[in-house]
């Protein structure tokens, strides 16, 4: 295999991406504020190639490459909330032979040895070089596309590989992935036995090779292949020619035989079916989804603003909807122009009934009472009610809206759990006081969320929780009585139960601790860099309030000493220490909770 640098010139370009990935110089990515109700403008943001997106449960869920040691996701209820929607890295790592240059993730839901799940793959390899990248897998706790998730491997650590994805046909797995052989770059496919581990014996076979004249523009590049499906058609929907080109582009293969790994079984289509136009240069690297509502199709791509943009940074996100030919083919059209008005996928007004992920909270009053929701009625009662169970899902535009878990509605102004549509008439702003307690504001009327004479709130975390740190994608975990970051794996010392202490302050206590022990501080608490370890559930340094923030996450902060858990030195590491320090609102400091299931 040639050296990937020679062949693309990239090494020094990959340099500079690191340091600007998280610095986007794309023009473009804010949404318009003169854009008419239920219309969206692409590009949705700018720095985000190799877009992968799907809508799930009542969310976009979207990844773009990242160039750092991070895989960082935005969810959102609507696609154009995208735009403003909180980059929370979902997985880190410091591992030096798979750290460096993420690129081009993709979360698939398959039914894998452990029951449904969403696998996470991507490509990564060293410092100072991209000779050495190559596909890892991660395997989600449950079906959340957020995570948990869990390393599980890799497919071929010592050969260049990239551009990994998943083709599921007559009950067989496939991997379909990208790699350069002399000066061509292929796509490639073999059999899999489940989703991170190839199936011996399986061979490599060559699915697309550059040899049309608009597959060689630059170099001879077929990169990024993707399936599309449908009324029982499997497509093959692949980028050709160079990326620092504005002519990158789509090509497509369809499968007319019923064996993957037979290349006669392929039929090629002469010409590209998605390419350069209206302002838009070097559109690929795609994925699909279908709106809310099932009824439409849509594809995500990136594209670049000038001719003379190509592989870096100023690739941005873009998503339009593509329509089917007589003959059965998609039709993609030409790019939308930049700033063009587009409607929102159908269904995204609703009315939509949806469970949405996230961890079951209940919201307790002062009394005791719980918020339940009857017949859509919301009352207050006993806590043990199968009816008082709600996710806090933010919108991504600061607000949450309040999920009601057994009936898939949403809390609204009127007191009602409904349908959710999309108005702010569902959406909440919270605030957190001093002694804990929450108030929920409604957007539309201004008024606090008030039942029986109350409007302050705690919120319940129920079951067994992941704290899972913004910065890294690690999970709170003890090691020597200590509180550390470290990956997910499901480990008894990484789940935690909030249980109550005081007014709106919780104890976190391991879920399945023999001694009863809590988080707490170590030595002298009121300082800055305390050490949180666990100690005596009664210690008075035992209480902690969480706040929910805006952008989905959470603080946690000492009751006593007003100080908050901080990763230190904001590490990627297993093992960082986790002390206390004042607030500086950065993600070394917030929090997901995560279901562990």
């Amino acid at each position: 295999m040639k050296n990937w640098k020679q062949l693309t010139g990239a090494g020094a370009l990959a340099l500079s991406m690191v340091a600007c990935a998280q610095h986007p110089t794309a023009e473009g990515g804010k949404q318009s504020p003169t854009l008419p109700d239920g219309y969206f403008a692409n590009p949705l943001f700018a720095n985000g190639a190799d877009p992968w997106l799907e809508y799930w449960d009542g969310n976009y869920y979207l990844t773009t490459t990242t160039w750092t040691s991070q895989l960082v996701m935005r969810k959102s209820p609507t696609l154009a909330g995208l735009s403003e929607a909180a980059p929370i890295n979902v997985w880190s790592d410091t591992d030096p032979a798979r750290s460096w240059n993420f690129w081009a993730f993709e979360f698939h839901r398959l039914n894998g040895p452990n029951g449904w799940r969403w696998y996470l793959m991507y490509t990564s390899g060293v410092h100072g070089t991209l000779d050495h990248q190559h596909l890892s897998v991660l395997e989600s706790a449950g079906d959340d596309p957020m995570g948990p998730y869990e390393y599980k491997g890799h497919f071929m650590p010592d050969e260049w590989n990239i551009d990994g994805t998943y083709l599921e046909h007559n009950g067989k797995l496939y991997l379909l992935y990208s790699q350069w052989q002399g000066d061509e770059q292929l796509n490639l496919i073999t059999e899999m036995d489940n989703p991170w581990t190839l199936k011996e014996g399986s061979p490599k076979v060559v699915l697309t090779r550059p040899t049309l004249d608009w597959e060689i523009s630059g170099r001879k590049v077929t990169e990024g292949a993707e399936i599309l499906k449908h009324q029982g058609r499997t497509f093959l929907i692949y980028s050709a020619s160079y990326c620092d080109t504005p002519d990158y582009k789509l090509g497509m293969k369809e499968l007319i035989g019923d064996d993957p790994l037979n290349p006669d079984h392929w039929q090629q289509y002469n010409e590209p079916v998605f390419q350069r136009g209206n302002g838009v240069y070097g559109p690929g690297h795609n994925g699909f989804f279908t709106s809310p509502d099932g009824t439409e199709d849509w594809i995500v791509y990136h594209g670049n603003s000038k001719e003379t943009y190509g592989c870096g940074s100023t690739r941005s996100v873009r998503a339009q909807k593509f329509t089917w030919t007589a003959e059965g083919l998609p039709d993609f059209g030409e790019p939308i122009p930049e700033g063009e008005a587009v409607k929102m996928p159908s269904g995204e007004n609703g009315p939509i009934k949806v469970s949405v992920q996230g961890v079951p909270q209940q919201l307790v009053n002062p009394a005791g009472q719980c918020l339940e929701a009857r017949k859509g009625k919301v009352r207050v009662a006993a806590c043990e009610s199968d009816q008082a169970s709600w996710v806090l899902d933010a919108t991504a535009d600061g607000a949450y809206r309040l999920a009601h878990v057994a009936t898939g509605t949403f809390l609204n102004d009127k007191g009602m759990a409904a349908p959710w549509i999309n108005t702010d008439t569902q959406r909440w702003d919270v605030s957190t006081g001093d002694s804990g307690w929450l108030s929920f504001t409604n957007r539309h009327t201004g008024r606090p969320l008030s039942v029986a004479q109350s409007n302050q709130w705690r919120l319940a975390p129920q079951g067994k929780v992941a704290v899972m740190s913004v910065q890294s994608g690690k999970a709170l975990a003890i090691q020597d009585e200590n509180l550390v970051q470290r990956a997910w794996r499901g480990e008894a010392d990484q789940q935690w139960q909030f249980t109550h202490a005081e007014e709106g302050f919780y104890r976190l206590q391991l879920a399945q601790s023999e001694n009863a022990q809590c988080l707490t501080l170590d030595g002298n608490p009121i300082i800055p860099g305390a050490n949180a370890e666990l100690g005596a559930c009664e210690s008075p340094w035992a209480q902690w309030l969480v706040r929910p923030l805006g952008d989905g996450s959470v603080e946690l902060r000492n009751r006593h000493s007003g100080l908050s858990l901080n990763v230190d030195s904001c590490a990627l590491a297993d093992g960082a220490n986790v002390s206390q320090a004042p607030w500086f609102d950065n993600d070394c400091q917030k929090f997901q909770l995560r279901e562990t299931h």
